[in-house]
């Protein structure tokens, strides 16, 4: 019977001592800003997470950063997670706009604020905020550097865009075509590689559905191999009119490079002149070496300032500043735009190494 009774206050320690480990655990797993990227796959996501690791260093709040991989799916498990962590404010780039429309509106029932990060979540009232770069602005930059390059009349024009699935590369054409458009009218370019652009080019403005139909003929799906492919594709089937100097607007670096290499080894092209954006380190060099023409900055540093600024304007309380707003199908979304730059040669140094985004150690040949 001792034996028991002095089991008994031993017991009661051990419990008391997992009660006290398992509240320590609890409290060390609350977070208060969840971060959801689209993959890790890619360096501009695994730059913006440490980006986001430094931009919460000087406040008071904790943060937890999870990767979707490319998936819908793991994206709604992701948001399930942090939500279950108790997070105030998320913030998320979507992998499918209308896809991720689900976990947003999970994130709204639990009375968190969610702050849609450099591609727009649609087609749901759930999204609070949303961070960008001004878009169309990036389009219009890129079709205005073919424009600006353009060689004699009738120039083939190439196009190709982003994925379907991503709302920012209808943006992206929207803007792009506002300034191509009328001078595909005029004879300065003719477009060699989509029949449903060849089919629209008297129209000033696009509706969705009509971009929709030109964006299925030459989407990349953001992905350099499919870029590649679908370069390979065109040229082989193009005509020797479609040939010589020619212009191409390129969505992305990424797929910017993969269509400059195919161009590059034709023979019968003469030169071409490619657009960019989001000045990869890659394509930076591209630049410098004459393979790529120009890229579009967009300081992800500032992108991601502004995004962490609203979070912790939500967290005190405050309403947090915006410059404009944009409708994603079902409301209009307020939102902080981020000013981008337009960057080639001549430019390079001063855009990039001045201002300490890279170093001139990272390059060849500046």
């Amino acid at each position: 019977m001792k034996k028991v009774l002095k089991a008994i206050p031993f017991l009661l320690v051990v419990m008391m001592l997992a009660v006290i480990v398992s509240a320590c655990g609890n409290s060390s797993s609350k977070v208060d800003v969840g971060i959801v990227l689209p993959t890790k796959d890619e360096p501009r996501w695994v730059q913006d997470e440490q980006r986001f690791k430094d931009a919460l260093k000087d406040t008071k709040y904790s943060s937890e950063i999870l990767f979707s991989q490319g998936s819908s799916a793991k994206e709604k498990e992701n948001v399930d997670s942090l939500i279950a962590k108790g997070i105030k404010v998320l913030i998320i780039c979507p992998q499918d706009g209308n896809a991720a429309a689900a976990a947003v509106e999970a994130a709204q029932k639990a009375g968190i604020k969610v702050i849609s990060y450099d591609r727009l979540i649609t087609n749901t009232d759930a999204v609070n905020y949303y961070v960008t770069f001004d878009s169309i602005a990036v389009g219009k930059a890129q079709a205005q550097y073919l424009v600006d390059h353009a060689k004699g009349n009738g120039q083939p024009l190439y196009l190709y865009a982003g994925a379907s699935s991503d709302n920012n590369a209808f943006l992206f054409f929207e803007g792009a075509w506002t300034v191509l458009q009328p001078k595909i009218a005029d004879g300065t370019f003719k477009v060699a590689n989509s029949s449903e652009a060849v089919a629209l080019q008297a129209n000033g403005e696009l509706t969705r559905d009509q971009q929709s139909k030109i964006i299925s003929q030459v989407t990349t799906n953001w992905d350099a191999n499919e870029a590649k492919n679908k370069a390979q594709t065109h040229l082989t089937a193009a005509s020797a009119d479609q040939k010589g100097d020619v212009a191409i607007l390129a969505p992305n670096d990424g797929t910017a490079r993969s269509i400059a290499d195919v161009f590059g080894s034709d023979s019968a092209i003469t030169s071409f002149v490619v657009s960019g954006q989001d000045a990869e380190k890659a394509s930076i060099q591209y630049i410098i070496d004459s393979k790529q023409s120009m890229t579009v900055f967009k300081d992800v540093r500032n992108l991601v300032k502004d995004s962490i600024g609203m979070a912790v304007s939500v967290l005190d309380g405050k309403t947090p500043e915006t410059t404009g707003s944009y409708n994603n199908g079902k409301v209009d979304v307020k939102a902080k735009q981020t000013e981008v730059i337009v960057v080639d040669k001549a430019n390079v140094k001063a855009s990039l190494i001045d201002s300490e985004y890279y170093k001139a150690s990272e390059f060849t040949g500046l």
